[in-house]
């Protein structure tokens, strides 16, 4: 995980500031980072949306750290 570590760095986030943006335990999160646990679907997805890149760029599927266009959810 370590695009995950360096991506959070990058940003200038915390792990307690990962914890309060994903709403993942910072326990958790610092063993996922460390590759001590994996992240569900669902919190790769909010990690990504925390760090602004896409669930490939963490997945090691691409090396383009922009995400996606995303779509615009109406909360109506």
């Amino acid at each position: 995980m370590k695009r995950l570590k360096e991506l959070r760095k990058e940003k200038g986030y915390t792990q307690i500031k990962m914890q309060m943006l994903t709403g993942i335990d910072q326990s958790d999160y610092s063993k996922i980072e460390n590759g001590k646990r994996y992240y569900t679907f669902e919190q790769c997805k909010k990690i990504a949306i925390a760090l602004n890149t896409s669930m490939d760029y963490l997945a090691g599927l691409t090396d383009e750290k922009e995400p996606y266009p995303r779509k615009i959810i109406d909360s109506k």
